[in-house]
């Protein structure tokens, strides 16, 4: 079909309407037509292909097999189109229109917040909309156009982008230690007061490796809280041992504010720091600017140095 056929393209769009309808008055509703035209043009496109791609009756129409399979091949091929003008926009060399970005909330106000207005000084023309949320942020359905999480992914239709390694990892403050004693391995945590954070998937199980070897015990403690800045509070007040991004605890233990518990043990092993965005959506201009700037951002942090609190 020549995209320059202005018939075809009409007879498409009528079939591609009858079948999120299912009749011929709405489909006319939708594109503004009498529904004798829309019939008209289905009619049309079917002599010319030679199918019967609708069936109708007195009470209802429905698409044929045939039909219900040319309409997927419609819907797909729209989208490619969509993303070729996407691609298209994207190679303008100014950075420009609404960016949607979710945080998570303590990390991204310690750590990226106070250098946000230096990304959207670079890009004068571009409207940033920043969200700061620890709880899952759904993308899709929350309009973002990307997102950055911490620690292990789970299989999803996300696109990832790595932009550091991260560890979650344990500490206590001086005055916990010398009070209750130095855990040296998993097992001795079940006697210890730990902090927890109710909210994570596993609470109270910590799962934890050193490389070669996995363990999970099951903690209690004295304070439970889904607020980073709060559990840090309490460990540094000396309540328990807290387990945390190096994000969050690795100033703290630079200065001897904090002590590294257990420090061949992490959790989980392996983690990261990612940029996710919708597999469906193509990366626009805005995004690739923003996917470019945090990742030298997220690279060049030292966590015991810089940062606030």
């Amino acid at each position: 079909m020549a995209l320059s056929d202005s018939r075809q393209i009409d007879q498409l769009s009528a079939l591609v309407c009858l079948a999120s309808t299912h009749s011929f008055t709405a489909a006319g509703r939708m594109l503004q037509r009498h529904p004798t035209v829309i019939s008209k043009r289905i009619a049309s496109l079917e002599a010319r292909l030679g199918v019967r791609l609708v069936e109708r009756s007195t009470r209802q129409v429905r698409l044929t097999d045939a039909g219900v399979k040319l309409v997927e091949k419609i819907i797909a091929a729209n989208e490619l189109l969509d993303e070729a003008q996407q691609e298209a926009t994207s190679l303008s060399s100014e950075v420009s229109g609404r960016l949607r970005i979710a945080f998570p909330a303590t990390m991204g106000r310690l750590w990226i917040a106070p250098r946000l207005p230096d990304f959207a000084a670079a890009h004068p023309h571009l409207e940033l909309e920043a969200d700061f949320d620890d709880g899952f942020v759904d993308l899709v359905a929350g309009g973002y156009d990307a997102a950055i999480r911490i620690g292990h992914l789970a299989d999803s239709s996300l696109v990832a982008r790595k932009l550091a390694d991260h560890q979650r990892v344990l500490a206590a403050s001086p005055t916990y230690l010398e009070r209750s004693g130095v855990p040296v391995n998993p097992a001795e945590l079940s006697s210890h007061r730990c902090l927890g954070n109710p909210r994570l998937a596993s609470f109270p199980i910590w799962k934890l490796s050193d490389g070669e070897n996995l363990a999970a015990v099951r903690t209690q403690g004295p304070f439970r809280t889904n607020d980073s800045t709060a559990m840090l509070e309490a460990a540094r007040a000396g309540l328990g041992i807290i387990g945390a991004g190096e994000w969050l605890v690795a100033k703290d233990i630079a200065s001897g504010r904090l002590v590294r518990v257990m420090p061949k043990w992490t959790f989980d092993g392996d983690g990261g720091i990612y940029l996710v965005r919708p597999s469906g959506r193509y990366a626009s201009s805005r995004v690739e600017a923003f996917a470019e700037w945090i990742e030298d951002l997220v690279t060049s942090l030292d966590w015991t140095t810089t940062g606030r609190g």
